[in-house]
């Protein structure tokens, strides 16, 4: 194609399509919708291969549309692989908002192939007969939501009211789940504890104790229909985890022991209940692990903890007390009362008692999900709205830190965003306090999971602050700041924010530094910018080639995966950088990794090690 701007715009929509085309069978609840989206889009090769093939130049409207469809197709990747990996019951309990992801990709697929004019373009009469049935499929599917397995959500339904199942609801919800061997089963409870590890813990808790108890009622039930490998099984888990090694969070500071009933103190450290609680009976004052004096003593039950722990154990064999918890509840109802109390104070107390509502807000919000509904409900959230401009650096703090614990609920983002709190949360991430500006990153990234907020977190000048924390923060708050930026950049007008606002250089640094311990996170941020033409020419100017050749050599599996996303996504059209890539003897790399990395990570090894075989090509005819 001779328009520089039509074939590397097509040549990327090819290169999407191959993505998603050689992404793994979905075997969850969601594999219907999962597999009408991927054998849509496959339909969609024959149109981008012929039109890269072609030499007609193209017009505005068609490369806008091109370009509004790469758009979708980015987001029908990202959705299919967040579907794809994870755990299955998670997605089962997830599966209406996911039907609604789903949905909007596929509307946005059928409008960015609506503004694509099929009767001007060069096609070939079989081409064009199949792009027009496909978009036929798509509008059809645009009009109506796909529907769900009706036997699984009722089956469902009846053990998240707290029912007790029989045997044959957990057989069919075993069977619908494909969780029916101990491989299965394995992989599932490694796949809960990564997810809730990676979220931090931020996740409703009522969701982590049904996922907890689903898996336990499945195990049950599948050891029971097969006894011989129960034994075998339970043998080889013995062996293997004869000493488990404790990881470092699920000690008790006191203790050093696994802890069986984790609570939280004032100033946000867990302790083992019995230990700290000798501590505290024992006259002290202060937090054992800070030093600093506790503002009350209080113990708040740290659910999540509890239940990541739970789940360790079930992994690795350890014995730990059953809690008397049913499945689906996460503690006692809240008490309306003494939120009341403190909304009043929020209103018409003085700074003093004002703090100390905000704080006492903040750690009810955190203990769990009936707080937390309990807490809006009341009209708590535009008061903490307004806290947040508070000239007292700790109200601030407590304010923004309870928002954040409010929007683990999906109901809480809504009101949060409606009573306009993201110029206030963004202006705390300007100028707050290193506490508050942290909290105020994680609760953007909370926010910015709903699509539609991203635009206007972004709109509201939250990336050039995300920046600064990115390279001032503590180590935490880098990791909240590159969470929020990743997610912020799924939508194509906040990578040119950030792009502009100079993102590029800084995340080169992290790249760099190894002992940073942020490699995964610039990387992850690399490769979601290199895909749009701006983030494309900033990281070419960076000088990134040697790097990124450095990391697909010796770098994680994950880190290989995005290095080679990024090194495809320079290279393809220059042949300047393809030259730079060849001295630094990156083929050999390369083939390594078309053998052996992961399956995105072959592709685009292979789609270089193409290239580089272009040039050694015409340099022979040359020659």
């Amino acid at each position: 194609m001779a328009d520089q701007e039509g074939g590397d715009l097509v040549s990327q929509l090819v290169d999407s399509v191959r993505e998603i085309s050689g992404l793994p069978e979905c075997r969850n609840a969601v594999r219907k919708m999962y597999g009408n989206l991927m054998r849509r889009v496959k339909l969609l090769s024959p149109l981008f291969e012929e039109l890269k093939d072609s030499e007609q130049q193209l017009d505005d409207g068609d490369l806008k549309g091109l370009q509004a469809l790469r758009v979708a197709l980015n987001l029908a990747l990202e959705v299919l692989k967040s579907v794809n990996d994870g755990s299955k019951i998670y997605q089962a309990l997830q599966i209406e908002k996911t039907a609604g992801k789903f949905h909007a990709v596929t509307t946005q697929i059928e409008e960015a192939l609506s503004q694509i004019r099929y009767q001007r373009l060069n096609l070939s009469e079989e081409v064009h007969e199949q792009i027009e049935l496909v978009h036929v499929q798509f509008k059809r599917a645009k009009g109506r939501m796909d529907s769900f397995d009706l036997q699984l959500q009722r089956d469902l339904a009846t053990v998240n009211k707290g029912k007790e199942p029989d045997l044959e609801t957990i057989k069919r919800l075993s069977e619908k789940l494909h969780l029916t061997t101990v491989n299965d089963l394995r992989r599932e409870s490694t796949a809960i504890h990564d997810m809730m590890s990676a979220t931090d813990g931020r996740p409703e808790e009522d969701c982590i104790d049904m996922m907890s108890f689903l898996l336990k009622e499945v195990k049950g039930c599948v050891m029971l229909g097969n006894p011989e490998v129960d034994i075998v099984e339970g043998e080889k888990s013995v062996m293997r985890h004869r000493s488990p090694v404790i990881p470092d969070d699920f000690r008790c500071p006191i203790s050093l022991e696994l802890m069986k009933d984790p609570v939280i103190v004032s100033t946000g450290q867990t302790y083992e209940r019995s230990s700290i609680q000798k501590w505290l009976d024992a006259g002290h004052k202060t937090c054992p692990k800070t030093q600093q004096t506790l503002l009350h003593t209080a113990l708040t039950p740290n659910y999540v903890l509890k239940s990541l722990i739970a789940l360790w154990c079930d992994s690795n064999g350890v014995e730990l007390p059953k809690s008397n918890n049913k499945p689906g509840r996460s503690g006692s109802e809240c008490d309306r009362t003494v939120i009341g109390s403190l909304l009043q104070k929020l209103v018409i107390g003085d700074s003093d008692e004002q703090r100390s509502a905000a704080g006492e807000l903040r750690l009810l919000a955190k203990r769990n999900a009936d707080n937390r509904v309990c807490i809006a409900e009341a009209g708590a959230i535009p008061l903490l709205v307004e806290l947040l401009s508070s000239r007292d650096g700790r109200t601030q703090e407590h304010a923004v830190t309870a928002l954040l614990n409010l929007s683990i609920n999906e109901a809480n983002k809504g009101i949060i965003v409606s009573v306009g709190a993201i110029p206030e949360i963004v202006d705390v991430l300007k100028n707050g306090s290193t506490e508050a500006r942290e909290n105020a990153a994680a609760t953007l990234f909370s926010l910015s999971v709903v699509d539609e907020n991203k635009v206007a977190i972004g709109a509201a000048g939250a990336i050039p602050p995300l920046i600064d924390l990115l390279q001032e923060g503590t180590p935490r708050g880098k990791k909240d700041a590159a969470t929020a930026i990743f997610n912020l950049c799924i939508y194509q007008g906040n990578k040119v924010r950030a792009v502009r606002a100079g993102i590029v250089p800084p995340l080169m640094r992290l790249l760099k530094d190894a002992s940073g311990g942020m490699m995964d996170e610039a990387l992850a941020i690399l490769a979601i910018l290199a895909s749009h033409h701006e983030g494309k020419m900033a990281i070419a100017e960076a000088d990134p080639m040697e790097v990124l050749v450095e990391v697909i050599r010796s770098g994680s599996a994950r880190n290989r995966e995005n290095g080679s996303a990024v090194l495809w996504s320079l290279c393809a059209g220059d042949i300047r950088l393809l030259k730079i890539v060849k001295e630094l003897g990156a083929e050999e790399v390369l083939k390594e990794l078309s053998e052996n990395g992961t399956d995105r990570a072959k592709r685009k090894a292979g789609s270089v090690l193409e290239l580089l075989q272009r040039i050694d090509s015409v340099e022979t005819v040359v020659g």
